[in-house]
């Protein structure tokens, strides 16, 4: 387990390849890549992160992934790979979220985006992010950074 404070400085416990917290997590984050790119949307408040929100009643954790990448990107999930799990203890109480990668290999044109602006791609993640104010706080902790490892190491070597 790794535990570190989050932007806001709320303590955060990360586990890699298990759900640690809770068999129903009520969250769910998404790193998403379509055709060799990162595949994240524009939220309205926030700026630039990758897709992800609230698992609705009557849904599990995986369907809700899949539904918030298609609502905040237009994108079509074609392989959903589970990443780990993060609980936050903050202020307001506590989130537990799963963090899944997944392979887009559609993007559909939509009239509404939800609360966000549609799909950004890019060809790499800045280094520099947690200092980029374009980019949400959600893409400045360390969730990101292991994450990513995680994706990069079992994932991304993978689609040459």
């Amino acid at each position: 387990m790794k535990v570190f404070k989050d932007y806001y400085h709320n303590t955060v416990k990360l586990v890699l390849g298990k759900e640690a917290f809770s068999k129903q997590p009520k969250h769910v984050w998404v790193i998403t890549r379509y055709q060799g790119q990162w595949l994240l949307t524009k939220h309205a408040d926030r700026g630039t992160e990758f897709p992800g929100g609230k698992v609705e009643h009557g849904e599990d954790a995986q369907e809700a992934a899949i539904r918030e990448v298609k609502e905040e990107t237009g994108g079509h999930v074609s392989r959903l790979n589970f990443i780990g799990q993060y609980y936050v203890d903050g202020k307001a109480g506590h989130i537990i979220k799963n963090i899944y990668f997944a392979n887009v290999d559609e993007i559909e044109d939509q009239e509404h985006y939800f609360e966000t602006e549609g799909p950004v791609l890019l060809n790499d993640i800045p280094r520099n992010i947690k200092k980029d104010d374009r980019f949400s706080f959600m893409m400045k902790d360390e969730v990101l950074v292991h994450a990513l490892k995680v994706v990069r190491e079992k994932y991304i070597n993978k689609e040459a």
